[in-house]
């Protein structure tokens, strides 16, 4: 007797993808009515000019769902069509019912494999390196991956060193069969020994309303050390995997943490001056797992990608993890 292996395409790629923005505009003006800073330090630290929360009536759900059916559509398909819903976020503070199976529930779906990710920064990508192995394998014809957040909610202002970073948003992709390469290898790991150097507090622990909370907590100097030194080699890796030399890529999506930590990347990657940089932070800020679905959507949007094209993303975060791959542009 033998175990029937699953079988399925030779290969995977996006289809498709679909983001949702938080509908407040809060530039760096007003942001220094509410912390100690101004619109040139914060540019100068970040890039961010203005980033997008959450208005009232919008929520992980709402965001989550919009993304998703945007995704959906694009890709010519029906949410009977999705087999499984892979959400990365740290915006969901219940332990069960996930937050994949509700915005499942939102979207009329019948009954997909539905499952929450926690990789913070990371971990859309790590969700594309799943939904491309389960398509692959055969244990998903159609997989649903969304990054969704809304860090507004959890950002202490009081902390004038994080307060200007956050924003709200999602987005998501349809990962589907492929007749040729069009997701590359998927290099994911992390530093565990780095594991406090963000965190947001335990949602359990008892507060007083003057308190609020939880809140998110940052060691900038080290993530930012991290990142322009240990992440910036793992994305050159992560075109080497997929057989791709600098000279052949044309866009590059890393996590929209900081302008300062991309250019470093920049330099590291001795990528040729054509080559198209997200730089979706200044008007959006950092969204963690939205940001680079939101980033591609936005690239695609303006014209400045097209479809068809050769791109790198990477993103890293709380963890500490990381996860990138060379992907074809639905």
């Amino acid at each position: 007797m033998s175990i029937k292996p699953s079988q399925g395409a030779k290969f995977a790629r996006i289809m498709s993808v679909g983001g949702a923005r938080g509908s407040r505009v809060v530039d760096n003006a007003e942001m220094c009515t509410m912390i100690e800073s101004s619109d040139e330090w914060i540019q100068q630290r970040t890039g961010i000019k203005e980033r997008r929360w959450a208005a009232d009536g919008e929520d992980a759900i709402t965001l989550g769902t919009a993304a998703a059916a945007k995704a959906i559509e694009r890709a010519g398909l029906q949410p009977s069509d999705i087999d499984a819903i892979l959400v990365s976020t740290v915006s969901h503070f219940m332990q069960t019912p996930s937050l994949a199976c509700i915005i499942a529930d939102k979207l009329g779906m019948p009954e997909p494999a539905a499952v929450d990710l926690s990789a913070a920064c990371a971990g859309f990508c790590y969700g594309v390196g799943m939904a491309d192995g389960m398509v692959r394998a055969g244990s998903a014809k159609h997989v649903l991956v969304l990054g969704v957040e809304v860090l507004s909610k959890y950002t202490d202002f009081t902390d004038r060193s994080t307060a200007f970073l956050f924003g709200d948003g999602a987005g998501a992709v349809v990962v589907g069969p492929s007749d040729t390469p069009a997701i590359g290898p998927t290099l994911w790991g992390s530093d565990p020994s780095q594991h406090e150097v963000i965190t947001i507090d335990d949602w359990r622990e008892e507060r007083s309303p003057e308190e609020g909370g939880p809140y998110i907590h940052m060691e900038g100097r080290q993530v930012f050390k991290w990142a322009t030194t240990f992440i910036a080699g793992k994305a050159r890796e992560a075109l080497d995997l997929a057989g791709i030399s600098p000279d052949e890529l044309d866009v590059f999506i890393p996590h929209q943490a900081n302008n300062r930590i991309t250019d470093s990347m920049l330099r590291h990657l001795k990528l040729p001056a054509d080559v198209v940089v997200a730089r979706d932070i200044v008007g959006m800020g950092n969204s963690s797992a939205a940001s680079v679905p939101l980033a591609m959507e936005a690239l695609l949007d303006s014209g400045d990608a097209t479809s068809g094209q050769t791109a790198l993303m990477i993103g890293f975060g709380a963890g500490l993890v990381y996860a990138g791959q060379t992907v074809v542009l639905p």
